[in-house]
């Protein structure tokens, strides 16, 4: 007996699995259920079959699509005829066909997107990326002076490209171009631009990057304003350069590009400098800088001829001689002047010297004075500081000699006249020669 099959999806097991017609049937079961729903997008596919219509509905910002079937009769009754590109609001209930497991709309009602409502549209987008800073003026990058190699995203054999590489090959003739030709109208254009964007930022040797179209109708040029492009170009690493349509065509892509071309001519000239012109400003400095080094020489030489012809010039010892002449008279009297001081400073050592002489105790004793001491050294001052028969030492001019006194005083003098070796000490005392004392 065969086990029933599983109700749901998560109670399917290896051993217990749905076959592929259950999972059909479960899927459209779930879609029929859905209500119906307005949708937009760009028809990419338009191919009429009696009364049914069936085309291929793509997202314009990523490449997602579905089929639709819709009705000729609704579509008749639009106002302008449907074409390939077009910008379409459609109202169509999801259905599955489970013989090939794939889903379509089945559309009621189909309707143009005016270009009113793009406008807008634009209009909120723009208001959305300034308020993010997308746009602002301090993330923009400088376009290099003379890029080594530029990169070009244009369309296929297009006018736009031969305007951009001509004017700047008659600019710069050495200017090498990366060029990646892409669709830049109709549904692959926003896809196709930014894969070529990533793909030349991706390059090092690339130094900026010219995304540039002609003109045309404002539909044709809203790929330009995408989001997702606009976003493509901001997250660049290499500088960007817009170039889209004419002056008065101003997409989204010309405010987050580094810098707005209002043609690809003027794209052209902006992306490398002139050649002639870059000359022309080489030969001018140049000129100038002659002129500047002529007038420097001129100046220097007539500084020197106005110098040599000075009169220290004419005789340069001249100047020497007088120095010499003021130092020989500066050692003269530097010399004179130094001997007066040694002779003063002589006569005053002389004078010093005789002070010292004649105030010299050699010369009180020179002078028939002598010096009595006690043997321990001290000077007599007082005769009763002598004893009878001490041993005194008296000094005179050439020697000293020893005495002792024979009396305490003066009053016996007269008495021991008569008596030998008898001297007069200075301390005022009597006394006689000690024998041996001499010295």
């Amino acid at each position: 007996m065969t086990s029933p099959l599983p109700d749901k999806a998560a109670d399917t097991s290896a051993e217990q699995p749905w076959p592929v017609r259950v999972l059909s049937l479960k899927i459209s079961d779930y879609v029929d259920r859905m209500s119906q729903l307005w949708v937009e997008g760009q028809v990419v596919q338009f191919n009429p079959r009696g009364g049914t219509a069936f085309l291929t509905l793509r997202d314009p910002d990523v490449d997602m699509s579905l089929s639709v079937s819709v009705p000729m009769n609704a579509v008749n009754a639009m106002p302008i005829p449907l074409a390939q590109g077009a910008r379409v609001v459609l109202q169509a209930k999801p259905t599955f066909w489970t013989k090939r497991g794939t889903l379509q709309l089945e559309a009621r009602q189909i309707r143009p997107v005016g270009i009113g409502d793009l406008l807008a549209r634009v209009e909120i987008l723009k208001r959305t990326l300034a308020a993010e800073g997308v746009f602002d003026a301090g993330r923009k990058r400088p376009i290099p002076f003379l890029p080594h190699l530029v990169g070009l995203i244009t369309g296929r054999n297009s006018a736009a490209e031969k305007d951009v590489v001509e004017n700047a090959r008659r600019r710069w003739p050495a200017v090498a171009f990366e060029i990646r030709e892409v669709a830049v109208q109709g549904a692959s254009a926003v896809t196709e631009v930014v894969e070529a964007l990533r793909e030349l930022d991706a390059i090092p040797a690339v130094d900026v990057i010219v995304i540039a179209r002609g003109g045309g109708a404002l539909e044709e040029l809203l790929p330009f304003s995408n989001e997702a492009m606009i976003r493509a170009v901001a997250q660049a690493r290499t500088p960007v350069i817009s170039a889209i349509g004419h002056d008065v065509d101003q997409p989204l892509l010309d405010l987050v590009a580094d810098w707005r071309a209002s043609t690809p001519t003027d794209a052209g000239k902006k992306v490398v400098p002139d050649a002639a012109h870059e000359r022309a400003l080489v030969d001018t400095a140049r000129d100038r800088i002659r002129r500047a080094l002529a007038r420097r020489v001129d100046a220097e030489r007539s500084g020197l001829r106005s110098l040599v012809s000075r009169p220290v010039m004419a005789d340069p010892v001249a100047l020497v001689r007088a120095r010499r002449q003021e130092v020989a008279a500066l050692r003269v009297r530097a010399t004179t002047r130094m001997e007066a001081r040694l002779h003063r400073a002589g006569d005053q050592v002389e004078h010093l010297r005789r002070q010292v002489v004649a105030l010299s105790p050699q010369s009180t004793l020179e002078r028939g004075y002598a010096v009595v001491q006690h043997r321990d050294g001290r000077i007599v001052m007082d005769q009763d500081d002598v004893g009878v028969g001490e041993l005194l030492r008296v000094r005179v001019a050439r020697g000293d000699f020893g005495v002792r006194p024979v009396s305490a005083g003066v009053d016996d003098a007269p008495a021991k006249a008569s008596r030998p070796r008898k001297a007069r000490a200075a301390g005022g005392s009597t006394a006689e020669g000690a024998d041996g004392a001499g010295s």
